[in-house]
């Protein structure tokens, strides 16, 4: 619903302008600019996670905070927390990830994660338990990331880290 909103306010404002100043409005020039401004949110986190994966974090995060101000619709803040939570991970701060992922998966807005949204928070909370030698709740949360939606990456990622856990030895090894 946002998003008609956004472009219909866009529009009346690039309608009014155009008809005032006279000078015809270009339509892909317009649709790129609708465009833009829509997506503001989603493009911007995805700069934020190129920075991230290249390690510079505090970039990262300065992108990740002005998303924070662009006013992001609730998708577009479940898409921020993901990934900045993410990120926590990719920075080893384990235990600051898997209470912003617990926390993006307890919040009554857990409904508006989506099946996508939901199984990489699941596969991501997964690796962190993992990290922590947690093995049972990363066994549960790599579970849930196949069942919140079996066709996503997530799910293939947390197929693979349970075919994994499996492989390994119980217990310490002979010495």
């Amino acid at each position: 619903m946002r998003l008609i909103v956004e472009a219909l306010i866009l529009t009346i404002g690039v309608s009014a302008a155009t008809a005032l100043s006279g000078y015809p409005t270009h339509p892909v020039l317009f649709l790129l600019v609708v465009y833009l401004l829509t997506m503001r949110v989603r493009l911007l986190v995805d700069i934020g996670n190129a920075l991230a994966r290249r390690g510079r974090y505090d970039q990262a995060e300065t992108v990740y905070s002005l998303v924070d101000r662009l006013w992001p619709d609730v998708v577009g803040r479940v898409v921020l927390d993901l990934n900045r939570a993410a990120m926590l991970l990719q920075q080893e701060k384990t235990d600051e990830a898997v209470a912003a992922l617990t926390s993006l998966l307890e919040k009554p807005r857990g409904a508006d994660l989506g099946a996508r949204h939901e199984a990489a928070a699941h596969y991501n909370l997964g690796v962190a338990y993992r990290r922590k030698q947690m093995e049972a709740p990363a066994i549960r949360e790599f579970n849930s990331a196949v069942d919140a939606w079996p066709a996503s990456p997530f799910a293939r990622r947390a197929e693979e880290a349970l075919a994994q856990g499996r492989r390994k030895p119980a217990g310490p090894p002979p010495g």
